[in-house]
């Protein structure tokens, strides 16, 4: 248990954390000035491998040698995939491919 004062100090520390990592973009990156070409160039190729990596995170422990042989992992994939290339909506691939990978551990690949 935390005393009030060590609560104080905690919320202070995270608040203090969170401003500084919002506000530190506007104070390096001023809009007078041109932004760096290597910031732009993660701008573009980060969220492309931070996708990757969550795919890669989530599929760790697929098992492919035992049933159902990462059959339910598989045709979530598909639906995600099929969803954002057809509506071109992040929300509802995901959104759907989740639901259906859900629906298909919990009632048919039991």
């Amino acid at each position: 248990m935390q005393t009030p004062v060590q609560t104080l100090l905690t919320i202070l520390a995270v608040t203090l954390g969170t401003m500084l990592t919002r506000f530190l973009p506007f104070l390096l990156f001023p809009n007078s000035q041109k932004t760096p070409k290597f910031i732009r160039y993660l701008g573009r190729v980060l969220p492309y491998a931070v996708m990757g990596m969550l795919v890669v995170y989530c599929l760790r422990s697929v098992t492919l040698t035992a049933a159902p042989f990462g059959l339910p992992e598989a045709i979530a994939i598909g639906c995600v995939a099929v969803l954002q290339i057809w509506r071109k909506n992040t929300l509802l691939s995901i959104g759907a491919g989740t639901a259906l990978y859900m629906l298909l551990v919990q009632f048919v690949f039991i």
